[in-house]
Order: C-alpha cells, then structure tokens, then sequence
C-alpha cells in the first residue's frame, strides 16, 4: 500500500500542474508529459508515479468517452473489440512494469519522455508525410492496437496521439473519427493499467485525487476557451515545461 506522504504545499503544486495538464491537454494533447514528470519531481517511486498517473488520468479519459459516446462521434459497437484488445495489451504492459528494476525505470522515465516529447512536436508533420498503408480491421486489432496498450501499460504519455495517428495511417480513418476513436481505446488502457497498478498497491491517492480535480477544471477551462495561438506553441510549451521539470529532476537527484 502507499506509503508515501506528501505535505500540503506539494499537493497544491501537483494540483496547479494538473489544471495546467488537462487546460492544454483539452487544447492540444500531451498532458502527459506535464504531470508524470512533476510526480517523479515530487519525490515518488517510479512504480507509484506510474500508478499515481494513471490515477488522475482515468477520470480524463473516462469523461472524454462519455463526451464521444453521447454525442455520436464513435459507436460503441465500433469500437468495443478494439477497447477489448488494448485493454488486454494494458494489462500485459502493466504487470511486466512492476517486475522491472526500479533503477532501470529511473532511467527509462526520462528517455521514454523525451523521446515522446519529440514525437509530440513532429505529430503534425509525420501525419501529413506518412506513406499510406492499410491494415484489415482483424490485423489492427490484433497488433497494433494492443501494442500500443503494451506501451501504456508500462509508460503512458503519447497514448492517445498514437492510437489516432495509427488509425489514421494504417487504417485511413478520418483524423477527426480516429482522434475519437483514440479517446475511447485510451480509456480501456488507463482502466486496465489502473485496476494492476492499485491491485499492487502503486499508487498514492491524495496525490492522484489532488490532480483529478486540477484534470477536470483545467479540462473545464480549456473547453471554453477560444484560442487564437499557433498549436504548434503550445505543443512547444508542453515539451518545454517536460523538459524543465526533468533538468530539475536531475539536477536535485
């Protein structure tokens, strides 16, 4: 169970960084890599920052399915096999990632981070340049999809932007049905990566129910609100911020 007992004024902090998270994630995506790395920054373990992460990021990716469901921008029927395949990827990711050396995962974190950070800023482009390619449904179900859960199992940030881009290229969805689509599927992964990580006892709920509630107001606050900046910035920002809070990681480490 946790053990890990973090002060009012860290819990304040992870609750600004989650209101910021979910304002731009609402935007533009990417709120991952704002709140996993402030959760590393805050002292926790790697398995409890994982776990803790998919804590504040279920209720976010909970509520988007529901927006997509009721307003009918993807079908349950759709999308239910598909949930089920990364759901099950999910769970592989998650149990392999509590056996894994915690050293080794300190050092993973970061790389993982960055490496998603890039891909993040060059989503844009690689979206437009991708050579076509077609997958039938049954071979997307059965390898990229759960693959893809695997990753978020394990990691996470970026899940969401590669479940459409996958769409996307391999199976020549419209971005805006893929990016609904990805929503959905991002539930069935943080579920699943939720239900082993608390069932292992990684995981810290004051921390976690400190930033659902910045999640859901910054997600509140980013819906309405009319932004007249470049996305390009604000991806930028987002990659910024990651890389700021993992120099100071390092630095205090």
């Amino acid at each position: 169970m946790e053990s890990l007992i973090l002060s009012p004024e860290l819990l304040a902090l992870l609750f600004a960084v989650a209101l910021i998270a979910g304002c731009l994630d609402t935007l533009v995506g990417g709120g991952g890599l704002i709140c996993l790395p402030a959760l590393v920054l805050v002292g926790m373990p790697p398995l409890q920052a994982l776990g803790t992460n998919k804590l504040q990021g279920t209720i976010g990716t909970a509520t988007a399915s529901l927006m997509m469901l009721r307003h009918g921008k993807v079908r349950l029927a759709d999308a239910l096999y598909l949930m089920i395949a990364a759901f099950l990827g999910a769970v592989l990711g998650s149990l392999v990632v509590q056996i894994l050396d915690t050293g080794f995962l300190r050092f993973m974190i970061p790389v993982v981070l960055v490496l998603v950070g890039g891909y993040f800023l060059a989503s844009g482009y690689l979206l437009k340049h991708l050579p076509a390619l077609e997958l039938s449904p049954a071979w997307y179900a059965r390898t990229v999809v759960p693959m893809i859960g695997l990753y978020d199992g394990m990691f996470g940030p970026g899940t969401g932007s590669f479940f459409s881009m996958s769409a996307v290229a391999l199976r020549s969805m419209p971005l805006l049905s893929a990016t609904a689509l990805a929503k959905t599927l991002n539930f069935a992964t943080n579920f699943a990566s939720l239900l082993v990580f608390v069932s292992a006892g990684n995981y810290v709920w004051q921390a976690g129910l400190s930033m659902m509630l910045g999640q859901m107001l910054g997600a509140y606050a980013g819906s309405h609100i009319l932004f007249r900046i470049n996305p390009l910035f604000l991806k930028s920002l987002i990659v910024l911020i990651c890389l700021a809070m993992l120099g100071r990681y390092f630095y205090s480490a």
